[in-house]
């Protein structure tokens, strides 16, 4: 049972963190919400799930590449109702970085919230979690293994985070599982034309993009049901990574 346990998801305003938040939040959770800008968006989250249950969602604001600052994070995260259960690392950057145009600022922001900030979180939360024997939850992508043209410095980034996932199940365990989930063609990024959807979709064995609630389904197994499942990647991506 899910219930009154507690999740911190960061990136939680928008897409899939906010349907994964939907997801938990409709199966007993009590839910910190990280955003870093999107403070209107975050509230009209918080708004729509205290309407359906009171008092069973805080926000909390943070740039996660202030990695200093993440350990008061936790701390704020924890101190809503005394305990954590779940850790999803859900905030992430994404944009093309093609080679001889890259900068060590976009190196540092890539890395920073794709591989860096989930690991400073997990240290954070390590302690925590032993308490409840919980779990985190890392969203992957499929690029971290299939590479994606333009965009070198976010396939090494997820790469890294799929290596983290399994070193810190290694590390954190007994008490902790570490999972990943890693979507293919779930929601679409800004600027992309029709024929670039239809060929994504065309290379997957289901012939269909997925849904966001694909996802959010994986992380509730994760959290729920997958109490012998550590350092495993689960794919959502409709076969697309199997075909070549």
């Amino acid at each position: 049972m899910l219930t009154d346990k507690v999740a911190l998801i960061t990136g939680a305003a928008h897409r899939v963190g906010a349907v994964i938040a939907r997801t938990l939040h409709e199966h007993g959770m009590r839910l910190v919400l990280h955003y870093r800008s999107s403070r209107a968006a975050a509230q009209a989250l918080q708004e729509e799930l205290h309407a359906r249950r009171a008092d069973s969602v805080m926000l909390v604001q943070a740039d996660l590449l202030a990695t200093g600052a993440l350990p008061a994070l936790m701390h704020e995260a924890v101190g809503a109702w005394d305990r954590l259960d779940v850790l999803i690392n859900n905030a992430s950057s994404f944009y093309r970085t093609p080679v001889g145009t890259v900068t060590e600022e976009q190196w540092e922001d890539l890395i920073g919230s794709n591989v860096k900030a989930p690991f400073f979180l997990s240290q954070a939360a390590a302690p925590h979690l032993r308490m409840t024997e919980g779990c985190i939850v890392n969203i992957v992508d499929i690029h971290a293994e299939r590479p994606l043209k333009n965009f070198p410095v976010y396939g090494i980034a997820k790469a890294g985070l799929v290596m983290m996932t399994r070193a810190l199940a290694g590390e954190l365990g007994p008490e902790i599982r570490v999972n990943g989930i890693a979507p293919g063609a779930i929601l679409w990024p800004e600027n992309i034309d029709e024929v670039t959807k239809q060929r994504i979709i065309s290379r997957t064995f289901l012939k269909r993009k997925g849904e966001p609630e694909d996802v959010a389904r994986a992380a509730l197994y994760l959290i729920r049901d997958a109490g012998y499942m550590s350092g495993q990647i689960l794919t959502i991506d409709g076969g697309r990574s199997l075909n070549s």
